[in-house]
């Protein structure tokens, strides 16, 4: 009974993993600043939904997606207020960023919020033993549950990371690191280690190109879908651009050594890229679009007179953002 539970519970995880991706959408491995999940462009200009989701944050550029121009304009003013942070009557480019960044770091903090919310907690924070029988179930049996056997250690093996004082617990501030790897410098060489075994299928410590690109693409997957292609977006054996396109970047760009294979350095080149910044390049952008006497800061009026680029007809609940006043 014990292993047709754990059977079943990693066949709905796994189903329900597959069915949030669509068969023929590029599978994203790069672990950067995520701002939207929203394309940055589409059909070669610059989308607007994505500004909303960097400025607003998804789940509040989604939640009020009603309200009208009017009123987005004034919750967009209030916003604006909370931005200027030494009220000099202006946004200045750091300011602009320091809020983006904020956007995206408030649902990391939510996230362990909710979760932290959902364990048994020792006096000393998260134990071990607490989060696997919270997670994995107080009947868990690793030698019954095969199917479980490698999540149970490579969890096992991200706390141990987690845990930086070494006490056998998490701290809440640990646990953020647990749940969230890529956001935390400590924990990003588990990042590149899990990556490289998911990927790695013939577990020879490196990732070939037919391996990389079973990981974004599956051809099975896709045939079911040909009658659906159109043949300016594939080659003439129906397989889709940009699967050619990733080929070129793991030949001309990924594998840096020209081996023909992703080591595990080429791999932390790839999924956590250090040489980029969205919330630079978001904030930028705004300003392009919205400093309309190139004077280098932003006034309220110049924001509001480009509200459509901010928060377009969806304003923000600001909800938390309009009636919080936590420090960002």
């Amino acid at each position: 009974m014990k292993l047709y539970t754990a059977s079943l519970a990693l066949a709905l995880l796994s189903s329900s993993l597959s069915s949030a991706l669509p068969p023929k959408e590029h599978k994203e491995r790069v672990h950067e600043q995520k701002l939207s999940d929203q394309d940055h462009e589409k059909e070669g200009e610059h989308n607007n939904d994505y500004d909303h989701d960097a400025f607003l944050g998804q789940k509040e550029a989604r939640d009020f997606d009603q309200l009208t121009p009017e009123e987005s304009k004034e919750k967009l003013g209030i916003i604006v207020d909370k931005i200027d942070r030494n009220h000099d009557g202006v946004v200045t480019e750091d300011e602009l960023q320091h809020w983006i960044q904020y956007v995206q770091k408030k649902y990391v903090i939510e996230d362990t919020d909710r979760m932290w919310k959902e364990h048994k907690l020792d006096d000393a924070g998260l134990s071990w033993e607490s989060y696997r029988k919270n997670t994995y179930g107080y009947e868990y049996d690793p030698e019954e549950a095969e199917d479980f056997s490698e999540m149970v250690n490579r969890d096992t093996r991200k706390f141990k990371q987690a845990d930086e004082n070494g006490d056998g617990y998490l701290s809440k501030e640990e646990f953020a690191s647990f749940l969230h790897p890529e956001e935390h410098e400590h924990m990003k060489d588990i990042v590149v280690l899990e990556t490289m075994e998911d990927i790695d299928k013939d577990k020879d410590g490196k990732i070939s190109l037919d391996e990389y690109i079973a990981d974004i693409y599956n051809e099975e997957d896709d045939d079911d879908d040909d009658d659906d292609d159109d043949e300016e977006d594939s080659d003439k054996d129906g397989v889709p651009d940009w699967v050619e396109s990733e080929k070129d970047q793991f030949k001309n760009f990924r594998d840096k050594n020209m081996d023909g294979y992703l080591n595990l350095e080429e791999v932390r080149a790839w999924v956590i890229p250090e040489d980029y910044d969205n919330s630079k390049e978001e904030t930028k952008h705004l300003f392009r679009e919205s400093d309309v006497d190139r004077d280098g800061v932003l006034t309220k009026q110049e924001i509001l007179d480009k509200y459509d680029i901010f928060v377009g007809s969806q304003a923000t609940d600001f909800g938390d953002a309009l009636t919080r006043h936590d420090e960002f």
